[in-house]
């Protein structure tokens, strides 16, 4: 029987590697079996006391990718290959029984999930919410779970006052320091954030962030971090990698992918960025992302891409290593000669996507 560690008792450079792993979702309409491939082959680690961060445009298939490596899988999404290794856990997430896969849920492997008011149970208080969430699982009698929820809360600065308070009756910001809260309870090893900052104003969010970066050093978990908003990542994000229609695109230290994206899809997306006193007028990025249900052949962002060549078309690039701790899944970028968009040949240190 797979046995769980209690903190991680073998050493392990990464506390998350997932290896080829495809996620499909599954489902027949009138007698017409579809398949979205919104997980297509993602093979990635994250290393001890590290934030990584996971940026694209909507529909790339972020929330899918962390809802496979959580476990938090519901029909008709199905894990069709590949592998999700923990350090605290001695086997494959998927290999575990249903009753293991619980058991680490909040005491080893935390979620802080998109939109407070989704989680939070509307008629219930929030010292209820914290007995829902993590009683269980800190194996506390009633008293010292309650004293350990209001010492948990004075940490991250909340006052204890909140606990008898309804989530109706808390601000935004408020119900998303709760939810960090509940996440980090029980000092788990990996935390999951799913667009934590979405719908909060640029002060609260600002907070938000300092909160989680400051329990996540405290704690010395590592951390998965889901936003579109590259800004967010470019501040707390330790490694960024890119995804784009269900694939891996790019990855490496969150700084050198911003001064020096490597895939034009990143590219374009740093670019999209405002600057202070720059009133340029800037294009948007062409054309929409694919199907998954069908996507193209070859390369998924070539019917997209500017530097496109006939190789992008038939075949998917690899993700390769190009400089250190960066890799990219692109033709162009691994070539030593490279196309422009007047279709005149052009070496690397000659490109300049314009930021």
């Amino acid at each position: 029987m797979t046995q769980i560690s209690a903190s991680a008792g073998r050493e392990h450079a990464h506390v998350l590697e997932t290896s080829d792993l495809r996620a499909y979702y599954r489902m027949k309409y009138f007698g017409i079996d579809r398949e979205v491939r919104a997980v297509d082959g993602i093979s990635m680690h994250v290393r001890k006391h590290e934030i990584y961060g996971i940026a694209g445009e909507s529909s790339c298939g972020k929330t899918t990718f962390i809802k496979a490596i959580a476990a938090a899988i519901r029909p008709p999404l199905e894990i069709v290959g590949g592998q999700v290794n923990y350090s605290f856990i001695d086997d494959d997430l998927y290999a575990l029984p249903p009753a293991r896969r619980t058991a680490i849920r909040w005491r080893h492997l935390s979620y802080i999930l998109q939109g407070s008011m989704n989680v939070l149970n509307p008629v219930r208080r929030i010292h209820k919410t914290f007995e829902d969430f993590a009683f269980r699982h800190m194996h506390l009698p009633r008293a010292e779970f309650d004293q350990e929820v209001r010492r948990h809360l004075e940490r991250l600065r909340l006052p204890a006052e909140i606990l008898r308070s309804y989530p109706h009756e808390l601000s935004g910001g408020m119900r998303q320091r709760v939810c960090i809260a509940l996440a980090t309870l029980c000092k788990p090893e990996f935390i999951i954030a799913d667009e934590p900052t979405t719908a909060l104003d640029v002060v609260v969010q600002k907070d938000v962030l300092a909160m989680i970066r400051e329990t996540q050093h405290e704690f010395g978990s590592s951390m998965i971090f889901v936003t579109h908003d590259l800004t967010v990542h470019a501040n707390i994000a330790d490694r960024l990698g890119i995804m784009y229609a269900g694939r891996l695109v790019e990855e490496g230290r969150t700084a050198d992918v911003f001064a020096n994206p490597l895939h034009p899809y990143t590219a374009h997306l740093i670019a999209s960025l405002p600057t202070l006193g720059d009133r340029h007028t800037r294009d948007g990025l062409h054309g929409t992302p694919p199907n998954l249900a069908d996507p193209p052949k070859g390369c998924r962002f070539h019917p997209r891409c500017p530097l496109a060549m006939e190789i992008c078309r038939h075949e998917n690039p690899a993700l390769t290593t190009l400089a250190k701790d960066h890799r990219v899944a692109c033709f162009a970028a691994s070539s030593d000669v490279l196309p422009t968009l007047d279709g005149k040949p052009n070496r690397h240190e000659e490109l300049e996507i314009e930021r």
